[in-house]
């Protein structure tokens, strides 16, 4: 054989491995396709291809597993199987900037499906490799590394820490600095993995600077790049009171209340998630956001949006409004309750309908004014109505029973109570009455609009029990009236009234 036939075989076979692997890495990315791919053991033939001497080969082999992995746990596993990743760690460290992002690629692909699969990139040492990749002076490269130590961090705390021993969030933070948006967004969501699972490693973020540098982008035009940052900005001040105070120290009120306006729909949804996270920790905190107009902010933005965009704005006015009766006033003052009673009556989703049903408990539930608010919007009947449908979620039907019970044992507001006792359960009924047993003593009118209405012959045919505390209440009631208009309305007294007739005998002269 000549030379020259021995360099067109092996240009052949370089071509033909090169074919190959482009070929796998194309028909990666259908779906239809991956079966058919792990059926013809494609992961095994890849494997060798990573050591190529032709560098674009090592690239495209390395993509191809990437895709592969990304497409379902049972493929990452294959890819961990197949002793495929202490190669890829070794070639982080040795290879072109264009390996190193594929290498990358494919430690992302496999830590994101589960704790296991990720666990499986730490063991293998990866994790320094990737934070080596951070210093690199290709932004993809640091990109890419970001992303795959944010997939590791995402699942648990354990996982998190190995990212945090590991050196990676000093030099997260650094990639928030860096002028490419794409960097920017991939590392404040690292940053925002690292910071969800613990008070310690939110403050491991916190102690490298994060915040300001974070605070600083809330106003970046970048919809993408907003999310992140809020998002990380809610991971940290989740955890107490401290983390919280330390975000709202670098004066992200009010500006953050313009992002509730933007038209990206989880810029707002993360700045509501940032607020609400401020907001349930101390009336102080709530004070502040309610000085800036952050409820009344909130309060528009739940108007302007639908589904699961409004439930942290929902759950903030409920946390603000349960600290104190000055600050549910703001929320009322603010127009929360209709925009509340709006997604209880609206909304389709039965937790959302429990958000809304809990935070009207926590305003309605401080005095008779804060009750009346709740109640002249109608809310009353539609808690009602939603607590007795077997359709709906225990969990909604739990917190709409406990919210008519707080509102009701404030509510003197009595055409509200009136449907009551006409529809209510034995449990709620009882809360009822017990309303009208200490207004009607001191209201005249009421007790006059109560016998016209018709409330006081529907008490007469409830069913108490002797001695019961229902039956306490209607006794209560029936003695602010003197006692033969309360026979009058009692069930019966008409056919005694014709007994009577029937047995009366008149005089005749």
């Amino acid at each position: 054989m000549s030379q020259r036939q021995v360099l067109q075989g092996l240009e052949e076979y370089q071509k033909a491995r090169l074919q190959f692997v482009q070929t796998v890495a194309e028909q990666a990315t259908r779906p239809q396709n991956i079966e058919t791919l792990q059926n013809a053991g494609v992961i095994s033939l890849l494997r060798p291809l990573l050591l190529d001497v032709v560098p674009t080969i090592q690239q495209t082999a390395a993509l191809a597993l990437g895709r592969l992995a990304n497409y379902s746990d049972d493929l990452a596993d294959a890819v961990v199987k197949g002793d495929i990743l202490p190669q890829l760690v070794y070639s982080l460290a040795e290879q072109n900037r264009f390996y190193k992002k594929a290498a990358a690629f494919v430690l992302r692909a496999v830590g994101k499906h589960s704790p296991q699969r990720a666990q499986a990139i730490v063991d293998c040492g990866a994790l320094d490799a990737l934070v080596i990749c951070l210093e690199d002076f290709d932004p993809g490269v640091k990109e890419a590394a970001a992303w795959a130590l944010g997939c590791v961090s995402r699942h648990n705390a354990e996982l998190s820490q190995a990212v945090v021993d590991a050196g990676a969030v000093p030099l997260l933070v650094l990639c928030i600095q860096e002028p490419e948006i794409a960097l920017k967004r991939i590392a404040a969501s690292a940053l925002s993995d690292i910071s969800k699972h613990s008070p310690e490693l939110a403050q491991t973020v916190v102690d490298a600077g994060a915040i300001a540098h974070l605070a600083q982008m809330i106003l970046n035009p970048d919809a993408k790049l907003k999310q992140q940052v809020l998002s990380a900005l809610s991971q940290i001040a989740k955890h107490s009171v401290d983390l919280a105070e330390m975000v709202v120290e670098a004066e992200i009120f009010p500006v953050v209340l313009t992002c509730l306006k933007d038209k990206d729909e989880y810029v707002k949804k993360n700045a509501c998630t940032l607020i609400r996270e401020i907001a349930k920790h101390t009336p102080e905190l709530s004070q502040l956001i309610v000085n800036t107009g952050g409820v009344a902010a909130v309060t528009d933005c739940i108007g302007t949006c639908k589904g699961n965009t409004r439930l942290p704005g929902i759950m903030m006015l409920g946390y603000v409004a349960a600290h104190s009766e000055n600050l549910a006033m703001a929320v009322i003052i603010s127009k929360g309750v209709p925009q509340l009673s709006i997604c209880l009556s609206e909304e389709p989703e039965d937790h959302i309908k429990a958000a809304a049903a809990w935070a009207l408990g926590q305003i309605g539930r401080h005095t008779s004014e804060h009750a009346r608010a709740v109640a002249v919007t109608n809310t009353l009947p539609v808690l009602l109505s939603l607590y007795m449908s077997t359709e709906r979620s225990e969990d909604l039907q739990m917190k709409c029973k406990k919210a008519i019970k707080s509102i009701l044992q404030k509510c003197t507001y009595l055409p509200a109570l009136e449907p009551f006792l006409y529809d209510a359960p034995p449990n709620i009924l009882k809360h009822v009455l017990g309303q009208f047993s200490k207004v009607l003593p001191h209201d005249s009118e009421a007790r006059r609009l109560f016998v016209t209405s018709g409330g006081l012959r529907k008490v007469q045919e409830i069913q108490a029990e002797p001695g019961s505390l229902l039956q306490d209440y209607i006794n209560s009631i029936n003695n602010c009236y003197p006692e033969e208009v309360v026979r009058y309305y009692s069930p019966g007294y008409s056919d005694t009234l014709l007994q009577r007739v029937d047995n009366y005998q008149p005089v005749i002269d």
